[in-house]
């Protein structure tokens, strides 16, 4: 799983710790001294039982997604391996600039420092455990800095293209391939491994050839290949990894309703027309139960059949209750990532059927009704565009550092 998913900080939800914290019972001795017996070894330094219920307990606070204890394990592992290679790099970090980032860290929560440090102890988080939290994420963050900072350039060139993308002011063109792979609570995490290995992938036959095998979208039969589509009408959130990345690389695995989404690039183009952002996106979504079976299939492609614009929906759905068919205008911020994307691909009038809801037994007919634009103001600053852009080219090469460190490392599971 790549770094910003692997390392998720719910921030929003940090002041929960306020309002449902407990305190905790004191353990006796005889269990506390079984707590900081080692668990996992990771080139012989340990990793201790209590360390891993205090770092799931952290994260369950923090409400990251996932199963706090399995990603308690995944992050202590890797924060061994990330400290062992700062220090073999002579990377060390003063404790004041671990204190200064903790205290933005509890700033995210509209809290001061003690503040923050008392409400974890109140649902039994020690003070020492987010300390090595912290210490981990922002030794990590200096240490990728350090390594490949001078091999992180930005041209004039990825500038243009990225303001271009933002702005609106010249038109920039994406040809993509996708991989939506469905996600239930029987097959979670099955599914993230899966999607953390492919957003590995650097060729574009290796994610084709996933594409056919494991991903739920229509265009699975092309090896998950789209057409040329504009930047501008993908959602911010896709659209933003999209601009960073070079042909032949894969976005972050995206979660979506019931789903997660990877993208490849695979080119990119600057066609110089001028091209307007996209105000609002006015759509219909029409319900079918039975979700993908050969029935409900069968009925969409009957309605599919029977509608030209948006408006003939409400004769096909004139006598079935009101909440099979939605209709609406909103801002490409504000639609669901699945719903977005799959308007990226349409032109006005055109149908999709490849999204569900209902984990999977009701089939969306979803269909585009038409794109309003805004007059754009002022894009962002070159500064701006140019730590975004060596943010997500450093994140790229540490995760490729990270993934080499887990594979040298010897890593042992004590009994």
């Amino acid at each position: 799983m790549k770094a910003k998913l692997r390392n998720f900080l719910a921030a929003a939800s940090l002041p929960v710790l306020l309002t449902s914290t407990a305190l905790v019972a004191p353990l006796s001795p005889a269990v506390a001294q079984s707590q900081y017996a080692a668990a996992i070894k990771v080139n012989d330094q340990a990793i201790t039982h209590y360390e891993l219920e205090q770092r799931a307990l952290l994260l369950t606070l923090f409400r990251a997604p996932g199963d706090p204890n399995k990603l308690a394990r995944e992050q202590l592992i890797e924060d061994r391996l990330k400290l062992d290679a700062a220090r073999t790099n002579g990377l060390t970090l003063e404790d004041a600039d671990i204190n200064a980032s903790m205290e933005e860290f509890a700033g995210r929560a509209n809290m001061d420092l003690p503040q923050f440090i008392q409400a974890l102890a109140q649902a039994g988080v020690h003070e020492s455990s987010l300390r090595e939290f912290v210490r981990a994420g922002v030794t990590w963050r200096e240490l990728v800095r350090a390594r490949f900072g001078p091999r992180v350039s930005v041209s004039e060139t990825d500038l243009d293209r990225a303001r271009a993308s933002l702005s609106g002011k010249s038109s920039v063109r994406v040809l993509l391939s996708e991989i939506i792979i469905p996600v239930t609570p029987e097959n979670a995490e099955q599914a993230q491994q899966s999607a953390a290995n492919i957003a590995q992938i650097e060729s574009v036959s290796g994610f084709s050839q996933q594409a056919s095998q494991v991903s739920a979208s229509g265009s699975r039969d092309r090896g998950g290949q789209l057409d040329w589509m504009s930047i501008s009408d993908l959602p911010p959130a896709v659209r933003s990894e999209i601009i960073g990345l070079a042909p032949g690389e894969v976005t972050n695995p995206l979660p979506i309703d019931g789903a997660i989404a990877l993208f490849q690039l695979r080119d990119i183009e600057e066609t110089g027309a001028p091209e307007r952002k996209v105000e609002s996106i006015e759509y219909a979504a029409y319900y079918i139960a039975g979700g993908r079976t050969e029935q409900a299939l069968a009925r969409a492609q009957k309605v599919k059949n029977n509608i030209d614009v948006c408006d003939d929906l409400y004769g096909i759905a004139k006598d079935e209750p009101p909440e099979v068919l939605e209709r609406g205008a909103k801002a490409p911020a504000d639609l669901p990532q699945d719903i977005a994307v799959e308007l990226a691909k349409l032109d006005q009038g055109e149908v999709s059927t490849n999204l569900t809801r209902a984990n999977g037994q009701t089939l969306v007919l979803l269909m585009m009704c038409g794109r309003t634009f805004e007059i754009e103001g002022e894009g962002p600053s070159p500064e701006q565009l140019t730590g975004f852009i060596r943010s997500s080219r450093l994140e790229s090469f540490a995760d490729g550092y990270l993934e080499q460190l887990r594979a040298e490392a010897r890593i042992v599971e004590i009994k």
